[in-house]
């Protein structure tokens, strides 16, 4: 399947760039990877999502949120640290 497109010119320069570069034979193989690529960051970028979705789920379903004392926190953190024995 032909396709034709257009870039701006500094893409333009970029893939040119690159197949001087020999990494790359041609602007089509330098178009083609550059679409895998984004067709990976899209997958991932999904599963993160989808990661966020499930734990957001998870929160909601774990029942009503609790208040919590910060100084009442940090002073059982300071009691387990200091309760520690210490390392010679």
């Amino acid at each position: 399947m032909g396709m034709n497109v257009n870039l701006t010119p500094q893409l333009e320069e970029l893939v040119r760039s690159k197949v001087a570069s020999g990494l790359y034979t041609s602007a089509s193989e330098v178009v083609r990877e550059a679409l895998r690529l984004m067709d990976g960051q899209d997958r991932l970028r999904e599963a993160k999502l989808e990661q966020l979705r499930s734990d957001v789920r998870q929160g909601l379903a774990s029942g009503p949120s609790e208040t919590w004392d910060a100084d009442a926190v940090k002073g059982k953190a300071r009691a387990r640290r200091t309760s520690k024995p210490t390392e010679a």
